[in-house]
């Protein structure tokens, strides 16, 4: 009986395969025959584990360039996740349950960010830190497009632009407007002298035209506006959006910052970032200003939430 029923389970199987592709107008035989001659997957294969543990590359022969490296790669991989989450968030119609369930994912990639930033501030020599980082002058992390482009998945532009920002907007900003005052910009544009420093001349050389080309796609349908025009009465949803909010845009640069610290300003030497960028006041959430969802913050600024005060 049980061979039997193995037989009937198989059978259906096969049928559901051969319905699926002639669903698709294909001839089922041609990805049968394709499966009998198909190698196993492997974990290595699927993971493309050569690939990723040959992408370290340092310039020096210290070893903890090595860390250094894999640790901003691992960032990269997880802002990647978070992207791909939020192209759901803004481009899927889902329920409201699923939209709690991703900015849940959000926040826990955040924590991963922020927890993961002890392999940095405790995992190298500070000695070897401080000598193999001029060799990758002018490069940055602030060089991180998939950054900006997450902001830009989250919130209009406008909620990009600091205090001072705002003052030198014009009256009826355009897209190329909030890009010239927003806050990131700070940290390689003098507006007194006009002049740019390299590491922001080669960012916007490379990236700026896809972050004015992604910003005008998202007009009026970023996730603040598309969560705001639902309005989302519900307080777990809220809940979940200040988290977001409050780990990435307080959290996460405030432990950037502290990091830094160790490295750059250690016994007041107050070292130059290789990309000769303004990191104290850059990293600083309260010079960035950032928030994705204002409206979450109305009783509260997103600074001082859960009583805590930005030092």
């Amino acid at each position: 009986m049980s061979n039997f029923l193995e037989m009937n389970k198989r059978e259906k199987l096969i049928e559901a395969i051969v319905n699926k592709y002639e669903k698709m107008g294909e001839n089922p035989d041609t990805y049968l025959e394709g499966l009998l001659q198909a190698k196993p997957i492997n974990y290595w294969d699927y993971i493309e584990v050569d690939t990723l543990l040959s992408l370290q590359k340092p310039r020096t022969d210290f070893k903890d360039e090595v860390v250094f490296i894999g640790y901003h790669q691992v960032t990269e991989l997880v802002l990647k996740l978070m992207i791909h989450e939020l192209k759901q968030l803004v481009f899927d119609s889902l329920s409201e349950e699923e939209a709690i369930e991703k900015m849940g994912r959000l926040t826990r990639y955040t924590d991963m960010l922020i927890t993961s930033f002890s392999v940095m501030s405790e995992g190298m020599s500070y000695e070897d830190y401080n000598t193999f980082r001029m060799t990758l002058a002018p490069a940055s992390g602030f060089q991180s497009a998939q950054f900006r482009f997450l902001e830009i998945y989250c919130t209009p532009l406008k909620n990009l632009i600091n205090e001072e920002g705002k003052k030198r907007l014009p009256k009826n900003p355009s897209i190329e407007d909030y890009f010239n005052h927003i806050y990131w910009r700070d940290a390689g544009f003098d507006r007194e002298t006009g002049k740019m420093k390299k590491i922001l001349e080669l960012f916007e050389d490379k990236y700026l035209a896809s972050f004015t080309a992604l910003a005008k796609k998202l007009e009026g349908k970023t996730l603040c506006e598309q969560i705001r025009q639902k309005d989302y009465q519900n307080e777990q949803f809220i809940e979940k959006l200040r988290e977001f909010d409050y780990a990435f845009n307080v959290k996460w640069p405030l432990t950037h910052l502290h990091t830094a610290k160790t490295y750059l300003d250690k016994k007041g030497e107050n070292k130059a970032a290789t990309g000769g960028s303004e990191w104290k006041k850059y990293l600083h959430p309260k010079h960035q200003q950032r928030c994705f969802f204002p409206w979450v913050w109305q009783e509260v600024s997103i600074i001082d939430w859960e009583t805590r005060t930005v030092s």
